[in-house]
């Protein structure tokens, strides 16, 4: 059994309706609402993301810890808490954390190492089909939604922006 260290994990992000969630280590789409949000749910809160993830963003993203999960021996970023393990990762999560949340941020791969002990998925979905490399299946039945909000196709400056629902899960099977 993983220690979790009383931290309420929640896994944060966005997935097409065909499951793409990347395409070349960045997002397929362009959707501000969707990095609002993503801004909104981290902020002061510990993060714990993969290496390439980290790598895909434009830099330190200010008002969060950055926890970067590894197997690179010797990897290392500046501003970045460099950890090799689950286990690793949330201990140091846990470490002079007021929030008592930890949150999942990608790739892919960490997304699924923290599948099994999440207790929350916060979802942006996107309702049309992407290009990608990377891709997540839809949260199954140990999901139950909890809240959502709809949005409709816009346009803007010229560009539209898909059709998207921002859609919260707590697992369903809690002990």
């Amino acid at each position: 059994m993983i220690d979790t260290h009383g931290l309420t994990i929640t896994l944060v992000y966005a997935r097409a309706a065909n499951g793409a969630i990347g395409v070349e280590d960045r997002l397929p789409w362009q959707l501000p609402a969707d990095l609002r949000r993503f801004k909104s749910l981290t902020m002061g809160k510990p993060m714990i993301m993969g290496r390439k993830t980290f790598e895909s963003l434009p830099g330190i993203l200010p008002g969060r810890r950055h926890i970067v999960l590894t197997r690179r021996e010797k990897w290392d970023s500046e501003g970045t808490e460099v950890v090799r393990s689950m286990e690793e990762a949330l201990a140091v999560a846990a470490q002079g954390n007021d929030t008592g949340e930890v949150m999942i941020v990608g790739g892919a791969a960490i997304y699924d190492v923290f599948m099994p002990i999440a207790h929350r998925i916060e979802l942006t979905q996107i309702h049309e089909d992407f290009e990608g490399d990377t891709f997540m299946r839809a949260p199954g039945p140990e999901w139950t939604e909890v809240a959502r909000a709809d949005f409709a196709v816009t346009e803007a400056n010229g560009k539209s922006r898909p059709a998207y629902s921002f859609v919260s899960f707590e697992r369903a099977d809690k002990d």
